[in-house]
């Protein structure tokens, strides 16, 4: 189901086409959003803070991962994070500083050349030590200052005269006399009152592109997750420090794309719309940011159609006219948990854990949070883990209810194929989602002994999407949580995830009347693990 990830490619091959050609098929004008990163009014939530600082510092630390190397950049990113001490995010809670130490770890899985130390604001005021003493030289050394829920006026004073040497200044939730500089150029995040601004004028090409990254830097701000804490970032080293790869395929290739699509899938296009739903389905993904995968899978998930599949399987995965070729991230790196009972995991013993309890239950797992925001806010998931009548096959069916833009709960289900790994524990997913085919690798990170709870992880992309993505699932037979006793082992399991448990997203799990659940006839079961063995627990 993680292919809910890749939905923005939707958007991307329906603006850049419309965008040319809206004149030639008579189009309505709500089509004419062209592609750009984001349009939403910029603004920022006010977040809960503690105001009495008190003296301490924070600064990032490096840890291997121990996996596959993420290529040294040749040009360094310096970032310096300045939270509000005693400031706390959206983030369940969590310290700003804890935030922002787990972003600086994050942010090496990108590019081992981006450097972030994490300081706290009541720095600036304290005596000339050494810790002030490491402020002062990381941002004389900085590309990027970022400022979080900063208000104490004398740190602000003691911040600006740093804009003089810091090309980009980011701030949120701070006072307003912190200002944005991009480029190293200060730039405005709110609409002035002048009656000119209001006039369609030109507007210097620098100008526009600055306004477009604030504006999406603030929309991914105001999702309140870690994930898009980072985009924030890697937008600013994009625009004006150097290019990030996993940023490349935010747009599509012009008047290429445009000609591969109506040469190779005109009756695909014009089937679409004229189709009531596919062309609801483009009308709303217009209106989406291409990173805002909830938005966009709301749409996707509430205009289903085959018009809309056969559209991006003809566009997309036939001729990729988008040229783009995301590939599956290998960071972080995630090992396997080996051993099970006692006993050293094999693969029976591994698609064994996953198929579960279907047999004694109707289902294998069901999903009680996720690190993923684009699809862990959809309530009711089922999962389906199962042997095919094939020597050797193994498949995955999640089942999951999505309200849609119309407030009706529908219920909808996919299929992936399953092969094992190089290493025990691992499995490569492969699905054909709306017409676009998503690849997978899954870890088996922990389950206990009893089944009453286990932790998948996975990295993905959809190729010919331009989209990567990671996230982790934690399961149980019922969808509750694991119970205090399990908290230890939980979180050492979600450590080696790289993943904090204040980042999970708790998935809604009460109101889930007759799934679509049911397997194929033939399917197989378990190998190994017995059905009996799992009576004795109670769900």
């Amino acid at each position: 189901m993680n292919s809910l990830n890749n939905n923005h490619y939707y958007y991307t091959a329906f603006s850049d086409f419309h965008q040319q050609n809206r004149r030639r098929f008579g189009l309505p004008s709500s089509f004419s959003a062209g592609l750009q990163l984001s349009r939403a009014t910029c603004s920022s939530t006010s977040l809960r803070r503690r105001r009495s600082l008190q003296c301490c510092s924070i600064s990032s630390t490096n840890s291997d991962n121990g996996g596959a190397v993420t290529v040294q950049s040749e040009t360094l990113v310096r970032i310096v994070a300045l939270v509000g001490e005693g400031s706390v995010s959206p983030l369940k809670s969590t310290p700003w500083s804890d935030v922002m130490l787990h972003t600086a770890k994050k942010l090496k899985w990108v590019d081992e050349g981006f450097e972030m130390l994490v300081f706290t604001d009541n720095l600036c005021r304290a005596a000339d030590d050494e810790i002030s003493r490491q402020l002062r030289e990381a941002l004389s050394h900085a590309n990027i200052l970022t400022i979080i829920a900063v208000t104490d006026q004398e740190s602000v004073k003691w911040i600006q005269p740093y804009y003089q040497t810091i090309a980009n200044v980011i701030c949120f939730d701070s006072s307003p006399s912190l200002t944005y500089k991009l480029g190293g150029s200060h730039v405005q995040t709110k609409i002035t009152g002048s009656i000119f601004s209001k006039l369609p004028l030109p507007q210097p090409k620098k100008l526009k592109e600055s306004e477009e990254v604030v504006t999406s830097v603030f929309e991914a701000w105001d999702r309140h997750n870690s994930d898009d804490i980072r985009f924030c970032l890697l937008v600013i080293i994009n625009a004006y420090i150097k290019p990030v790869p996993i940023l490349q395929n935010l747009r599509s290739k012009g008047f290429t794309t445009l000609k591969c699509m109506v040469t190779n899938c005109g009756p695909q296009i014009l089937n679409c719309l004229l189709d009531p739903n596919c062309r609801k389905a483009l009308q709303c993904l217009n209106k989406c940011s291409p990173v805002d995968q909830v938005c966009n899978y709301q749409c996707i998930a509430s205009y289903e159609s085959p018009q809309l599949e056969e559209f991006s399987l003809c566009v997309l995965q036939k001729h990729n006219c988008l040229e783009l070729d995301a590939k599956i991230p290998n960071k972080p790196y995630v090992p396997p948990m080996v051993k099970f009972r006692g006993e050293n995991l094999d693969f029976e013993t591994a698609e064994d854990l996953f198929v579960g309890w279907l047999g004694n239950l109707d289902w294998s797992w069901r999903v009680v949070a996720g690190q993923n925001p684009a699809y862990d806010q959809f309530p009711c998931q089922y999962q389906l883990f199962y042997r095919g009548k094939a020597k050797g096959s193994f498949w995955y069916e999640p089942v999951f209810q999505v309200k849609t833009l119309e407030g009706d709960l529908i219920w909808r289900r996919r299929k992936y194929r399953v092969k094992r790994g190089k290493v025990i524990g691992t499995f490569n997913f492969s699905v054909l989602d709306n017409g676009v085919v998503s690849n997978e690798f899954w870890t088996i990170v922990d389950v206990c002994d009893d089944l009453k709870w286990g932790l998948f992880h996975y990295h993905g992309a959809a190729r010919v999407a331009g989209q990567s993505y990671t996230g982790a699932v934690l399961v149980s037979p019922d969808g509750m949580y694991p119970d205090e006793s399990q908290r230890r082992r939980l979180s050492l399991a979600l450590e080696k995830c790289g993943i904090k448990e204040w980042e999970l997203f708790n998935v809604d799990n009460c109101s889930c009347l007759n799934p679509p659940l049911g397997l194929p006839e033939g399917s197989r079961l378990h190998y190994k693990i017995k059905v009996e063995d799992l009576e004795d627990s109670s769900v």
